[in-house]
């Protein structure tokens, strides 16, 4: 299903099954409104996500106020690889795009003791409902910690309402 693109709703961009597989754990969440949110086909590589983005999705974003984009990477331990991803995005659709991922890559989160990685997305969308930090903490992800409070902020209340 769809979401109502009239309304604010979540589109997640996957680089790949791997990410795919966390996407598909966060929405297991029994609070999780599963009307406003889909996670599209992967991308086949984090320039790809970042080409199909702004090939694609920003003129879509344009059109449909209430859109919002979650685009997930392997950061592949870059420290550039937010700004790479972001450098291009548009700012009139920039507060609604949000780049996060696993500092290396998803593979290393069952070896991490962190379960498997539908099992990190169930916990990271738990302890986006609980507003808690355990997981998203972890080396692997706490990286992400910016780019997760724009997304408490915006997207919390999407999600869980």
């Amino acid at each position: 299903m769809s979401p109502n693109k009239y309304k604010p709703h979540v589109l997640v961009l996957p680089e790949d099954d791997a990410n795919s597989d966390i996407a598909n754990g966060f929405l297991l969440h029994d609070a999780l409104d599963q009307r406003v949110i889909r996670v599209l086909p992967c991308a086949g590589g984090w320039r790809e996500v970042r080409d199909d983005f702004l090939s694609a999705h920003v003129s879509a974003m344009r059109k449909h106020e209430y859109r919002h984009m979650v685009i997930l990477v392997d950061f592949d331990q870059s420290s550039s690889r937010l700004q790479e991803m972001t450098k291009d995005i548009p700012d009139d659709v920039a507060e609604r795009v949000f780049v996060v991922g696993v500092w290396s890559e998803p593979e290393y989160l069952p070896r991490e003791k962190l379960g498997s990685k539908e099992d990190v997305g169930k916990q990271l969308a738990s302890e986006c409902f609980d507003e808690k930090r355990n997981v998203w903490d972890h080396e692997l992800l706490r990286h992400n910690a910016a780019e997760l409070g724009r997304m408490t902020t915006h997207l919390r209340p999407i999600l869980f309402p």
